[in-house]
């Protein structure tokens, strides 16, 4: 259960700051994540602090920290296997934090580091999208897909996309040539096969989506690995993984905000106290965008 409570102030350790929360974004899975209730050895880790995106101002250094000074405003993704950010003061190792864009408020930056370090990942670092190619995103409506839409147009792909029917414009604006609502598709009629397809959606990767990758192409998926089974003789690429902390690429990602070429969307703002009801009305929301927690 979720109680808003007193909590003392936990001081840095080595290679950590102290950052005073302005906003928190909230990932509604990560309360059934194992990770977030158990340490990697079993043990319980109860009573745990959620809401692992953070924009805030160091206000403390801990021991042999140079990356940043009091002060500082800074963003990150926290691992999941630590306190989050919903609290007034958050403890963050230095390896998950860069200086949050300042084009935007921090409720936006809050928004910002999960899903777009994801897409990042995915599609630069994993999928290594080029000049030219064609980008099939699956979810694109969602936070990761959203960001992908936009990372894969500043890598100058063409993008098509799928999207609730209520989300197809959300999409366009993002940048998608084609945006198809899935619900009403037929198979796969009217997507192009793809030199890259990013698969964001909840659930196993179908045969029909693989047949989406053109012979030689990439698909990189979030939710799980690829079945062995769907990948038998087809040239494809298959691509699964965990995104990683990285400073330098959530710097990329700030300048990028900045420059205007991917803008952050917010959907709904709950106050620190009403963190229990973001969670439980959150998911029920259906609106593009991130729920963020503004606690200054």
């Amino acid at each position: 259960m979720l109680v808003y409570e007193d909590a003392p102030v936990v001081e840095p350790g080595p290679g950590e700051v102290l950052v005073e929360v302005h906003a928190a974004a909230i990932t509604f899975a990560e309360l059934g994540w194992e990770e977030t209730w158990k340490s990697a050895d079993g043990r319980d880790r109860t009573p745990i602090i959620p809401s692992h995106e953070v924009s805030g101002v160091v206000s403390e250094l801990g021991a042999d920290v140079t990356e940043f000074r009091v002060g500082d405003e800074v963003y990150g993704r926290i691992g999941f296997d630590l306190n989050g950010a919903a609290a007034d003061y958050a403890t963050v190792p230095v390896g998950d934090l860069a200086l949050r864009p300042t084009s935007v408020g921090h409720v936006e930056s809050a928004s910002v580091p999960l899903a777009a370090l994801t897409a990042w990942q995915a599609l630069v670092d994993h999928a290594e999208v080029q000049s030219g190619e064609h980008v099939i995103v699956l979810g694109a409506s969602g936070g990761v897909g959203a960001f992908g839409v936009q990372i894969a147009r500043h890598c100058r792909a063409r993008v098509s996309a799928t999207a609730r029917g209520a989300d197809l414009d959300f999409v366009k604006g993002l940048g998608a040539e084609v945006v198809l609502d899935y619900r009403a598709m037929s198979g796969n009629e009217g997507l192009e096969t793809a030199d890259v397809v990013l698969h964001t959606v909840d659930g196993p990767v179908t045969a029909s989506e693989l047949d989406l990758v053109r012979p030689g192409g990439r698909l990189v998926t979030l939710s799980q690995p690829i079945s062995p089974e769907l990948l038998e003789g087809r040239n494809v690429r298959a691509i699964f993984f965990i995104v990683e902390a990285n400073r330098a690429e959530l710097e990329t990602i700030a300048r990028l905000v900045d420059s205007g070429a991917v803008k952050p969307t917010v959907a709904q703002v709950f106050t620190l106290a009403d963190g229990r009801r973001a969670f439980e009305e959150g998911p029920r929301l259906h609106k593009p965008g991130k729920t963020v927690l503004q606690v200054r």
